[in-house]
């Protein structure tokens, strides 16, 4: 006991952009592309006072838009540093171009993203609409609960990332202003702890004018389908990589951050699946119906890409009817990303809930406990009829 104390380090209070950053920090990146945008801003600020004042020996390059910060550190990966980004809503939508690229290129790239709505009309505040335009960029994309999540994530990112049997970007997702102004109690590892967790990296195929290679030359016909399949190869490796990664961090940390972070499945009926720092919010309510004798349970998603279809069959496989919250909409589409995801893993697998999809919290707006308490009160109604009546609800929208 005393020696996992020990290796915890400092308790501290930090909101979640500065959780990040200093997680950065103790990854002792080399290169830091640098441009602000609400509600990352804070992020970008931290690492600039960092190697302002000699705690962090890194470039940190103030660029003119997303777009150049994206491609920026795109060029620096590729001669073998360590590097790192943060963007949110429209810039993201900026850098969508070289999001291809940079994952195609295979450049170990983390990228924070503080996830905030898309214009029109113009929103600072959270929803996921950003990284779902981004869902299929070939990045991996993890999703913090808290502000916890986003410091432990962020380190563990980099060690994805540089593997040689991977070598993809990887974003950092974490709810704009409900975690990244909101301040938290926060256990951070020693310096020497993370130094030897994750250690320099090692490049194999570098940028160097002595030794010329080209990087992302034009392949057409009779090249471009493998590379796009040794893409999708790198991420099914990554399903595997992710877990040995979260493992190893749960010895050194006594944190083991789980793809799926479940309550109540030992015996639940149904099950409320969902993203981000909802996740919170939903097992606090689902505590309380279970008090009342409601057999409910929540599944907490933390690794959209690659998506763990195989643990979601098995949290399922004894369930009755899932609610599944999305906090995106696919306009014309049957449901919301996750919806579809969770849908398209369970076909023809025997696991066979009766589903819903939920579309909540979009632009920021609060889900309260007594909405998230509709959610379940949806599904249990569901289990009652023993059918689907309506395949897609809003929650929390006025009429």
């Amino acid at each position: 006991m005393a020696k996992a104390v020990r290796l915890r380090g400092n308790i501290v209070g930090m909101n979640g952009n500065e959780a990040v950053a200093y997680a950065v920090k103790q990854a002792n990146v080399d290169v830091i592309a640098a441009y602000p945008i609400t509600p990352q801003t804070i992020i970008v600020e931290r690492l600039s006072e960092y190697v302002n004042n000699g705690e962090l020996d890194a470039a940190l390059i103030p660029v003119e838009s997303e777009h150049s910060a994206l491609s920026a550190v795109v060029g620096a990966a590729l001669t073998g540093a360590r590097v790192f980004t943060a963007t949110a809503s429209q810039g993201l939508e900026l850098m969508h171009e070289i999001l291809h690229i940079a994952s195609s290129m295979r450049a170990p790239i983390v990228m924070a993203i503080v996830n905030r709505a898309l214009s029109a009309p113009i929103n600072i505040h959270c929803d996921h609409s950003d990284i779902m335009n981004a869902r299929d960029t070939g990045w991996i994309h993890l999703f913090a609960e808290n502000v916890q999540d986003a410091y432990d994530l962020a380190l563990q990112a980099f060690k994805i990332a540089e593997d040689l049997d991977v070598l993809l970007p990887v974003t950092v997702n974490l709810d704009g202003f409900i975690l990244s102004h909101s301040v938290e109690r926060l256990e951070v590892l020693d310096d020497e702890i993370v130094s030897d967790f994750l250690p320099p990296r090692k490049s194999v195929y570098t940028l160097d004018y002595k030794k010329p290679v080209a990087h992302g030359p034009l392949a057409l016909t009779d090249f471009y389908i493998e590379f796009k399949r040794q893409q999708e190869e790198a991420m099914e490796r990554a399903k595997r990589k992710i877990e040995e990664v979260a493992k190893e961090y749960g010895e050194i940390s006594g944190r083991y951050v789980p793809k799926l972070r479940t309550f109540g499945l030992e015996d639940a009926e149904v099950v409320v699946l969902v993203l981000g720092s909802t996740t919170g919010t939903m097992r606090y309510v689902a505590k309380k119906l279970r008090e009342e004798g409601k057999k409910v349970g929540v599944i907490g998603v933390h690794v959209f890409r690659p998506f763990p279809a195989e643990e979601i069959i098995k949290a399922l496989e004894n369930v009755k009817v899932a609610v599944i919250m999305d906090r995106a909409v696919c306009y014309g589409g049957v449901g919301g990303p996750l919806f579809m995801e969770v849908v398209s893993s369970i076909y023809g697998t025997g696991v066979n809930p009766l589903v819903t999809n939920v579309i909540y919290g979009l632009g920021g707006r609060d889900l309260t406990p007594s909405e998230a308490r509709k959610v379940f009160e949806l599904g249990l109604d569901i289990l009652q009829k023993g059918r689907v009546e309506k395949k897609k609800v809003w929650i929390g929208v006025r009429e």
